[in-house]
């Protein structure tokens, strides 16, 4: 449906899939498994487009769920022509996830909304988080999830790092919003806007823009430019 040929551009058709892991991971066991459920695997194939995916648990690759998601992702991004990203979620922190949220839109500026509101979500949730241990000292909740001001202190100069090397290959004014991916990199659907601000004024402080990121409401809007255009 979404590779096939568009009657008009407007409204911009998007897709959101909730593409499950655990699910996956209980089909690579019938891959594995001489007794596995072959119709079953069908169904599976016919989603992945193919028999593609079970190589990556009969060759006994590493973590070879997460390696299909990947993957699927990929293949969408190719079949559409748009942009495909997925963000993982998980019930807690440093835990495999449930499920990958799967985002195609053919619009850097639905990328971008969709980085920031997954961040947004994800940390709403891990807020609900309330379990509590037997002798009621400390919650549960509070180890497990990571203290935001520190996955912040790990952002903000990776996004700056990001930027300014997209300024260098640039050579010329920067929209935050027309370069996404770029900008975020690995912190993609992990940290909000303000991050990505504060990652500008690091960039001003140091010299390497002229842009200080003060004046535009939405951090996606700003635009940087390097102190010899500037």
């Amino acid at each position: 449906v979404l590779a096939g040929k568009r009657q008009q551009k407007w409204p911009p058709t998007e897709l959101l899939m909730n593409f499950s892991m655990m699910a996956v991971r209980r089909l690579g066991g019938h891959v594995k498994s001489a007794k596995g459920n072959e119709r079953a695997r069908e169904r599976f194939d016919e989603v992945c487009g193919g028999t593609w995916w079970r190589e990556y648990f009969a060759d006994g690759r590493p973590n070879p769920a997460e390696a299909v998601a990947a993957e699927y992702t990929r293949r969408l991004e190719k079949r559409t022509g748009m942009f495909v990203h997925s963000v993982p979620v998980s019930h807690s922190p440093h835990v495999a996830p449930v499920y990958h949220l799967v985002f195609a839109t053919r619009s850097q500026h639905g990328l971008w909304v969709f980085g920031d509101a997954a961040a947004r979500a994800r940390d709403a949730w891990w807020q609900t988080l309330d379990l509590q241990e037997d002798d009621g000292l400390f919650s549960t909740a509070s180890v497990l999830r990571p203290d935001p001001k520190e996955v912040e202190q790990v952002a903000v100069p990776a996004i700056a790092r990001n930027i300014e090397q997209l300024l260098r290959r640039r050579r010329g004014p920067v929209k935050l919003v027309d370069h996404t991916l770029e900008v975020m990199g690995q912190q993609y659907g992990q940290v909000t806007d303000p991050a990505v601000r504060k990652a500008v004024k690091l960039l001003y402080q140091q010299g390497k823009t002229s842009s200080n990121g003060v004046g535009q409401k939405r951090v996606r809007d700003i635009v940087l430019r390097s102190p010899a255009v500037g």
